[in-house]
């Protein structure tokens, strides 16, 4: 009976371990809400005018952080499950949750590394008035939650967007990435329009 009961509570655990989500990926410096609230209180609001002179390469990417890895290779080591590389830091496997719309991959090709505020949304912001050196350490940012592991058509549907024309599939995550959002143009001194800060103030709402 013993020998049953302790066979069961086995199987429980074991079926629980396997239901469980993989951990959501946090990289660092993501705000408590109070605190997001308050910086966004205090950045600059300035209407979005496109000078017309955006340009990916004005924003180097990606630096090599340490030996042979740059900061993608960085990125989905950090944010990424029983990530192996080879010796050119090259995935070779693991497995990544993206938090923006819950899906899980274990092909390092299937992720692409986004910029919570995007490069054009930057320049529009105020990094147009940057080095090219000041805009390279945005772009490979690793001290605060400006880069994140997800999944690329989603990354390529977020685009250059801001939050009052883009949000994350994922209703549940709005309040992480209104978070992160704020932090980035807080850290950087960037601005944001007056439905941008619409947006977020709703976002920050649902935490």
């Amino acid at each position: 009976m013993k020998t049953s009961l302790l066979a069961g509570l086995l199987a429980a655990a074991a079926s629980l371990v396997a239901a469980a989500p993989m951990p959501m990926p946090t990289p660092p410096g993501i705000p408590a809400a109070s605190t997001a609230k308050t910086q966004l209180a205090a950045l600059t609001v300035k209407a979005y005018v496109d000078d017309g002179n955006y340009d990916r390469d004005l924003f180097p990417t990606w630096n090599t952080i340490s030996g042979t890895c740059n900061t993608r290779e960085t990125v989905l080591k950090r944010d990424g499950t029983n990530v192996v590389v080879n010796s050119a830091c090259a995935s070779t496997s693991g497995s990544w949750f993206s938090p923006y719309d819950g899906a899980t991959w274990t092909a390092a090709s299937d992720v692409d590394i986004d910029h919570m505020v995007p490069l054009k949304n930057a320049w529009v912001s105020g990094a147009n008035a940057w080095t090219t050196s000041k805009r390279q350490s945005f772009a490979n940012d690793l001290s605060g939650p400006q880069l994140w592991a997800v999944t690329d058509n989603v990354n390529q549907a977020k685009g250059d967007k801001s939050p009052d024309a883009w949000k994350p599939p994922l209703s549940s995550f709005y309040c992480t990435y209104a978070r992160s959002w704020v932090q980035v143009k807080s850290t950087w001194a960037l601005t944001v329009t007056s439905a941008e800060k619409t947006a977020l103030t709703s976002m920050l709402n649902t935490c």
